[in-house]
Parts: C-alpha cells; structure tokens; sequence
C-alpha cells in the first residue's frame, strides 16, 4: 500500500510556517538530580557491544528521561519523520544558556549576518555570544555506530562534572541530531534482530532504508524534499547558523579505521577561505585526540574530496559554517568482521597505499573490528570538536563573523553582483518553487514591485533579484550559476583518465528546475522588497462558455489533473494550436466552480475561461493504471525517488515485486510499467555467486528478499507491450528493452572508455518536440541531466523506421551547460528520448535522468506525460 503523502499546496503551507517560527523550547528544567541513568542501565548493554542494537523508540524514551533528570539538556521534538516517528533536536548546554536560549539564538545571527554592524557591537557580541554546533547521526541507516555514539556522548555532557565538560556547556550550544533518520533506524534494527543467530546475520539491509531516498537522504540538502532534510535545514541555515557541523558516516572496511577533516583535493572554490582552515583545525585535533587515546588507524586530508554533492556536509562551507563529515569503517551492522593485514588496502584521493603517510602516521594492523570500534571513535571526533571550540569560544564566534562579513564584501564587488529570476517563465509555478528553495537555504531574495530594465533586459513586476552582496553569496553562485568541475592533476589520473567526482559534476538548482535565471554584473537599481515569507499561490478561476482550460506547461497542472480525476471531473487534452491554446493544455468542459476553486487554491495552477470549442483538437482523458518494479538487494534509489515523485504529484501507482510481473497478462491490470534506472542483470537476477558458507551480495540474504524476475519476467512484459501497453525505461534501465526486446537502437555511449566519453553528473543542452505528445508543454530548448551509466540513442535502419519517434535529441555542438563532458562528438544530434512502437505498444526510453532525485524539475513533464493517455 502506498503511503500518503501532502500534497504540494499542504506542504508549501507547513513549509511557510518552519521559515517563520523559531524551535519552541521548554522554559523550565528538572533540578540536576543526584543519579543520571546510564545507557548501560537503561539499555542493559554498551552502546556498540556485539550483536546488540537500541532500538529509536528506546532511544527517544531515554533521552526524555535524561531531560527529566538534568537541567542540561533540552529535547525538541520537531515533528514526525516520513513514516510518523518522532524526529529529534537535543540542544545540550549549560543550564544558564539553555535559560536563555533565544538571546543567543539571535545574538549568533547578528554574528552570521552583521551587515549594518560597527565592529564595537561585534565585540559585545562575541563577548556575550556561544559558540554553535551542530551534529547529526547515522543519516544512512546501516551506518549505525553514530545513533548508538550519540546516547553515550549525551549522557556524558549531561552527567560528567570535571573541568573539560564544564567548559564545553559554559561555552558552546550543542544541537545535536541524534539520528538524521529514525525510520531507517527502525528498520535497520528490527531487521538485525530478525537474522542475527542465523546464517544470514549481518546482511545488509534488504530494502531502501529511507522509504523514498535510501542512501541519497544525504544528497538532498539543497532541494530538502523530504521532511527529514527540511527539519535539518531549518536548524542549520536559518535558525541557528552553527560555526562547525559534523556529519558521522560508515565507510568500507578494508582501507583507513576512521577518517576525518579535512577533505582531499578537489574543493569548490567560492567560500571564504576560513572556512577551510577551521576545517584543517577541527580535523587536527580530532587526529590528535584519536591518536592521544592510542587509536590506530586514523587517516585525514584523504579519500573524500572537497568537490562532493550538496548534501549537508558539502553545502555548509558556502553556508560559512565549518561542514565536516567522519568515516568510520563498516562493521557487518553489529556483527564484527575479522580483517587480515594483507588486506587492508588504500587506492582511494591522497590514500595511494596503506602505508604511513603524514596524514595516516599510525595504520591499523589489522584484527577483529567491531562496533564498538566505531563508537569510541565516533565518540571522540564529536568531544573534540566540541573541545576545541569550547577553549576557543571568542577566535571561532569572531571568524563566522569574518566569514559573513568578507562573503558579502566578495558580493559585494565581484561579478556577478546579482541574479535576477525573471517573473516571465516557461513554468512560473516551477519557478516560484525555487524561489521558495533558495529561501529555505536562508538566501535573502527580493522581488519587484514594478516592471524594470537592467543590462538591456526588460524584467516585469514580480522578478525576483537576489543579490550576491549577502553571507551566503557562495551557496546562490553554485545554486544559481553556470558550473564547471575542475580538469586538473587532481581529476585526472597519471593514465590520463578522469577521476570520477564524487557523485554529481554540479548540482546547479536553476538548471535542474529549468527556471531562467540572468547573471548580471552591475547591481539591480529597481523597486525592491525583501521577502519575509514563503510564496504561496493561489490559483486565479474565471469559467467561460465552454468550461475552463489551464496551461500544461505547468509541473503542477499534472497534480491539477490527478485532483480532478479524484473528484470524477471530464478532462481533456489540447493536441494541436487552436484558439490561442498550445498541444498539451488542459480542458475542464465542466465541474462545480467549488471543486475547481479547491484545486486552485491546493496547486497555484489558474484555471482561465474557455470560450471555443476545441473537442475537434483535443482528446478525452482517461486515468492510467500505473505499475513501477521494485527490488531487493538494498532497494533502488531511483525507484524511491519515483515513488516520491509520483506521489508528490498524486499520481496513483501499484509497486510490482518480481512475482507480479512473472504472473504474466499484465495489461490486464495495467497500461503503463515503469522500470526505474537499474542495471539489466540486476533486474533480471542473473548475479552469479557460488552458495555456502561463504556467501556474500545477493545469496548472503534471505531466500525471500532475492531478486529477479529473469527471462519469465522478459517475456510477461513482451506480452504486455505487444498487446498495447507503454513500457517507461528510465536511464540504463533501457538496455533490458534494448536487448530484450531486440529494439532499433544502439546506445552510442555503452562501453565507451572514461577517455572517450565521460559525463558524470551534468546538464546537458537538450532539444525537445514540443508536437510530440509525450513532449508536451516542454520548451524547444532546455537542459537534460545526465549521469553515469545513462543513454543516448542511434536509431538502426529497418523496414520500419517510422515506428520509431525522436522526442528529445542533443544538438550538434556546445552540448555541455555545466558539469564535465568528454566525447561531446559520440552524442551530438543523437536521441536522448525515443519512443519505440512495438505491436500494439510501445517502449519509451528517456536515456537520461528525467526525474534524478525528485530534483529535476525542468524535465518531469516528459515523465508525466508517459503516464497521461495519448492522442
């Protein structure tokens, strides 16, 4: 059963109300009692001891029990997680701080954006201010050791006495985020318990451990789609700002125990150098802590770069605040794993071998590795960090002060001096959605009362400017500029070969959104007003003759459709220009002007008067029954990601496992499957392994949570596309029809060395057939987002050349818009998305990533269109 989720208009509203309320606190606190219960106590065993794992509910009574017991911690529940658990903030502090709470609250804000500030009132800041930090654990589930590390680390701010944890409370707010993702640790949980004492005990987690996300939770930070991500990002870059943040990962087992600060080379330029030091400083004395407690086998300045995806923990240097991650090495969940020294091994940024190195002077030796391993250390590299701070209070209030102060002045003087999101757009709705984004990141934007000219350009009213003269100026220039990832020594490797980055080449928000956004060099002299609030639009009505029409360049005229289809309401579709309406516009002949008022008010879509008939150049909409393949082995991100699209939007859909589709006459119950990106063997199930003892990958879960639904499954959706059904590949899942079905087509780039072609993570120009159907209300021109191990198309001759339409193609040259590419030549002018007619079906492949991470706005109609009936 799908879980049900807001709606875009609800969320917008709940969204509205984070941006304007700061955290309620409790005002009072129990007295320090005379006993603090311990974990051990309260849990009956150590935080990591073998084979033993706490529960989040567990958690979550313990650490209410600890705010009962002392007066040094205050628990706030911020609200339910995806799937209704309680998501925490613990705020840690000395008694007298946490009793005025919102003073230094707003005082570290002056301290994050002192514009209109003299440097005495900074000093009288600093003097009175707290340093802020921020600690979030165990965002990927299966990484458990950072929700166990965290009942440890409260319980000894809150229970030790001595002159280090006393300067620690006196000096610094502690918020810490003691599980970035409760669900996962549910169900991380509940599933070690299940297998441990079986021959399957330490498997991984069979499914995503973030319902929709799985491991990409940490790579929403920027867009902060899920729930999880907006708590975090409320605290983070709107709320409290913090000077340092900490992100305690698992990484594999066989190189480096435990990795910390600072981050290997590449880094995105356009923070404020400080930034980097702290991170230098932070990093050098965690190492030192480690080592003073005899702790082998810490490596820093290696294996993760500092050009990474825009999750928390690379998006907070832009944000002026030390981000920072720790990696310990994975145990198998709380099961130890026997590791023998030959094969410890490096390979990985600045980590050539295993060897002693300056930044790795002490490698483990190998040994039985346990959970508890990755506590202890955890556990230390977030006290240290602490530490440091807390002996360091004035010199790291003073530098956030330096880093906001000369980010704006870069702003201020550098070019671009601004943005400016004209109010004209392809999708206006789509683009207001950005602007909403841009201020949930705490990036001041201002709008236009009236209508201006600037550089050349005329901007209507309503434009939105935002200008790079603000602390955040680093996050808006990669948010909103044209990006290019670095060709260097660093990137490249001595063979000549391109070093993959790690995850995405450029995560630009305007160009993923497909909103205009014009860089201007000069400051926007215009009628401007700083937004205080989210925008929230409301929907215009005006019924005409015969009924209402609303535009289908819209994202959000899809959730417009779904909602009429719940209230039974006739829709139709605009198939050619007629009467001042384009192909893909919707018509409603009919519907209470109560029911179309809701919808407008739920989605911002206008619903204009109709006042021609236009049945003769439309075709009635029936609702498609809509089915999406779901795995095992850990789940499909892009599956989840989907899922979340598809009900963001109120899409219905049905999840089909393996069964279902070999159960065969599948057009019976469906007329659109989707197969999400993923590989064919994958798929299919065809992963050699050998049984036994030692087993690992798919054959070391249970029989039950194996995949593939093999040649069966092949030819069950053979059937159904013969018979008239629409099979939807997204990606790579495209060589299974390719191969499978003995499609025309040749995927130009498959195999290609990384020296012919390479594109990981980039918007790629692309050109759309705005005729086509399943192009529909797309731009002539726009950007496609194009990752490893996507497509691009060459169509092969046969009788039936026409059986094959081109509905997206890459031009012929200047294909790259931001991001890296090598081998523009191999997809110039071919097909990026196609649609294959297949007996009375039809297989559409879109070769790249149209709905990558719920992110790309700007290419959801060609998803959505699929799954709207056809001409």
């Amino acid at each position: 059963m799908n879980v049900n989720r807001l709606s875009v208009r609800t969320a917008l509203v709940l969204s509205a109300f984070a941006l304007s309320a700061p955290l309620s606190l409790n005002d009072g606190h129990v007295a320090q009692a005379q006993q603090i219960t311990s974990p051990e106590q309260f849990f009956g065993f150590q935080m990591g001891a073998d084979r033993k794992m706490a529960r989040w509910d567990r958690m979550v009574e313990y650490y209410k029990l600890l705010e009962q017991s002392s007066d040094r911690i205050d628990v706030v529940e911020m609200g339910p997680s995806t799937l209704g658990n309680t998501f925490l903030a613990l705020f840690i502090s000395a008694p007298g701080n946490l009793a005025r709470l919102e003073e230094l609250r707003q005082i570290n804000a002056k301290l994050s954006d002192p514009r209109g500030m003299n440097e005495p009132e900074i000093e009288t800041l600093i003097a009175a201010g707290k340093v802020v930090i921020n600690q979030s654990m165990s965002l990927h589930a299966t990484e458990i050791g950072g929700s166990l590390m965290a009942v440890e680390l409260a319980y000894d701010l809150v229970s030790r006495d001595d002159s280090e944890a006393q300067r620690i409370l006196d000096n610094v707010i502690f918020v810490m985020i003691p599980s970035l993702n409760p669900d996962g640790q549910i169900m991380v949980t509940d599933w070690y318990r299940e297998t441990v004492g079986t021959e399957f005990e330490g498997a991984g987690y069979p499914s995503l451990y973030h319902h929709y996300t799985g491991h990409d939770n940490n790579r929403d930070a920027f867009m902060a789609n899920t729930v999880e991500s907006q708590y975090q990002a409320k605290l983070m870059f709107r709320d409290w700002i913090p000077q340092a943040y900490i992100d305690h990962h698992h990484m594999g087992s066989y190189s480096a125990r435990f990795y910390v600060p600072p981050y290997a080379e590449p880094i995105r330029p356009f923070s404020d150098p400080l930034v980097w030091r702290e991170m230098s400083w932070y990093g050098a004395h965690i190492a030192y802590k480690e080592e003073e407690a005899g702790l082998s086998g810490i490596v820093n300045s290696a294996i993760y770069g500092g050009w990474g995806h825009f999750g928390f923990h690379w998006i907070t240097p832009f944000h002026n605040i030390a981000g920072m991650l720790t990696e310990a090495a994975n145990t198998r969940l709380a099961t130890p794993i026997y590791i023998h020294p030959d094969q410890l091994q490096g390979g990985r940024r600045q980590l050539p071998d295993h060897e002693p190195q300056t930044t790795f002077p002490n490698p483990w030796t190998g040994g039985w590795w346990r959970l508890r391993d990755i506590v202890e250390r955890q556990k230390i590299s977030a006290w240290a960090t602490l530490d440091i701070a807390a002996r360091n209070k004035e010199t790291v209030l003073r530098n956030a002060y330096l880093k906001a102060k000369r980010q704006t002045e870069r702003g201020a003087v550098g070019k671009p001096a601004a943005y400016v999101i004209p109010v004209e757009q392809h999708d206006p709705l789509t683009s207001l959605t950005m602007i909403n984004k841009l201020l949930g990141q705490g990036i001041e934007v201002h709008r236009a009362a009236a209508a201006f000219t600037h550089e050349g350009k005329m901007y209507g009213a309503g434009s939105f400017v935002v200008p790079m003269a603000q602390p955040k100026m680093g996050v808006i220039r990669w948010l909103l500029g044209r990006t290019f990832y670095p060709q260097n020594s660093y990137t490249i490797d001595g063979q000549g070969r391109p070093i993959r980055p790690y995850d995405m080449a450029a995560d630009v928000m305007a160009e993923f959104m497909g909103v205009r956004v014009d860089a201007v060099d000069t400051q926007v002299e215009a009628s401007l007003t700083k937004l205080s609030s989210w925008i929230e639009p409301v929907g215009e009505v005006a019924s005409g003759s015969f009924g209402y029409v609303f535009d289908g360049r819209q994202n959000r005229a899809f959730a417009a459709l779904n909602l009429l289809f719940d209230k039974g309401i006739e829709v139709w579709r605009v198939d050619a220009a007629t009467h001042g309406l384009n192909p893909g516009d919707f018509v409603v002949p009919g519907g209470s002007d109560a029911d179309i008022a809701e919808i407008a008010g739920q989605t911002g879509v206008d619903f204009k008067p109709l006042d021609n008939d236009v049945t003769d150049m439309s075709h009635e909409l029936d609702r498609l029954r809509i089915g999406m393949y779901q795995r095992y082995y850990g789940g499909n991100m892009d599956e989840g990601w989907t899922r979340w699209l598809l009900e963001d939007f109120g899409f219905p859909y049905t999840t089909l496992m393996d069964a279902d589709i070999t159960a065969g006459d599948l057009e019976d119950d469906w007329d659109v499957i989707i197969l999400p990106a993923d590989r064919t063997g994958t798929m299919l199930g065809d992963i050699e392994e050998e049984e036994g003892p030692y087993a690992s990958g798919p054959l070391s879960y249970p029989p039950e949570y194996r995949s593939g639904f093999g040649q069966q499954g092949v030819n069950a959706l053979k059937s159904f596309v013969l018979n008239g059904g629409t099979l939807l590949t997204f990606a790579e899942a495209g060589e299974l029809a390719i191969d499978e079905f003995d499609l025309p087509l040749r995927n130009v780039v498959a195999d290609r060395p990384s020296t012919e072609f390479w594109c990981p993570g980039s918007t790629l120009r692309t050109d759309f057939d705005g005729a086509h159907a399943l192009a529909y209300g797309m731009p002539a021109h726009g950007l496609g987002t194009f990752l490893a191990r996507n497509q691009a198309y060459q169509i092969v001759p046969t009788a039936h050349n026409e059986r094959i339409e081109i509905v997206a193609a890459f031009p012929k040259r200047d294909i790259l818009q931001s991001g890296w590419l090598i081998g523009e030549d191999l997809i110039a002018e071919k097909a990026a998305m196609v649609s294959v007619g297949y007996g009375e079906g039809r297989v559409v492949l879109i070769g790249f990533r149209a709905q990558h991470r719920a992110q790309t706005h700007g290419t959801f109609k060609l998803v959505f269109n699929t799954l709207v009936q056809a001409p």
